[in-house]
């Protein structure tokens, strides 16, 4: 069970449990808490180690099994994917997802794309402070 130790068990009321949880596995998929063909907890680990039903780990799970990131040994239990393609279409997602995010959140600051990547570009080269309580 240690990949699922990496992963941080905090729900908000955002969106529905289920979703957060499969949210989590595929965060340790991602980062490799969790690698490609390793058998994952069962659902009643699963279930204990996150303190959610064990319905809801049955659906995050069956979630993460139609997108393929997931794969059911007869008997034996459930796997992440051996399928580095699918693994690397989902980093995609993840990734596009967030650089959306992101720059939601800084047009929100007042920040136009070229300034954003401007300031990127400034943080990769540790020209920005990285306090941010330095410009109170």
């Amino acid at each position: 069970m240690k990949g699922s130790d990496d992963l941080a068990w905090e729900f908000s009321n955002e969106k529905p449990i289920y979703v957060q949880v499969s949210d989590q596995i595929v965060s340790g998929i991602l980062t490799g808490s969790f690698k490609m063909g390793e058998k994952l907890p069962s659902v009643r680990e699963f279930a204990v180690i996150a303190a959610v039903n064990p319905n809801t780990i049955q659906k995050a799970l069956s979630e993460l099994e139609s997108v393929g990131l997931i794969e059911t040994q007869r008997n034996t239990g459930k796997y992440v994917t051996q399928e580095g393609s699918i693994i690397e279409m989902a980093r995609k997602k993840r990734g596009e997802f967030l650089a959306v995010e992101f720059l939601r959140s800084m047009a929100a600051l007042g920040y136009t794309n070229d300034q954003t990547i401007r300031l990127l570009e400034e943080a990769k080269n540790g020209e920005v402070m990285t306090d941010e309580r330095s410009d109170a």
